[in-house]
């Protein structure tokens, strides 16, 4: 079952959901018509640093692991500059999240998973964020790395802070156990 906007708040409240810093404001205002609470999402921010993966000349072999400490040796990693970082068509880099997210897995609360998905008015500029591997599972910890490319035909300005995907939150039944991953309490784009 998918969270409304009101039960994502809940969670938030009731510490089935960590979000760091907190996203606001929870409603519309006079003040700021921007709400990063959707009926059923949550935007998230693009981080300050991404990473260019390198042309090689290596080849990835998916089956050895250890894919996040491959690609922080074999990536050139930048500090998003003020006037940010323009994404030229048919090029891909690794962001991350501004916000740190946390799925705890507790007996005493709801256990949630989420799936990370871009946003609408970015894919119509030919814009793809985390487009292969949306699902961020229950336990989980660290910023959301963000597989991007530009797929337009003109180029787009990538800044820090800017809304740049949405959370999509849901139940999950039944107890699970912790399996973390690789990319338990990843910081950077690449992983680590």
């Amino acid at each position: 079952m998918i969270l409304s906007n009101v039960e994502i708040q809940k969670a938030i409240d009731e510490g089935c959901l960590v979000i760091d810093p907190e996203p606001t404001p929870r409603t519309v205002t006079t003040d700021d018509p921007y709400c990063p609470f959707g009926t059923t999402s949550v935007d998230l921010r693009l981080g300050d640093s991404i990473s260019i993966p390198g042309p090689g000349p290596f080849v990835y072999d998916l089956r050895q692991g250890g894919i996040a400490k491959f690609l922080s040796r074999n990536s050139t990693h930048i500090t998003l500059p003020t006037g940010g970082y323009v994404l030229e068509p048919k090029v891909f880099v690794l962001g991350t999240t501004l916000e740190r997210v946390s799925l705890p897995i507790t007996q005493e609360k709801q256990v949630l998973a989420a799936r990370i998905e871009g946003k609408s008015s970015f894919a119509r500029c030919g814009l793809l964020v985390h487009f292969t591997a949306p699902t961020v599972h229950a336990g989980f910890e660290g910023r959301l790395t963000l597989e991007m490319i530009n797929l337009g035909n003109s180029a787009i300005l990538l800044l820090s802070g800017m809304p740049i995907c949405q959370l999509i939150l849901e139940m999950v039944s039944g107890g699970p156990q912790a399996n973390p991953s690789q990319f338990q309490g990843q910081a950077t784009p690449s992983g680590t």
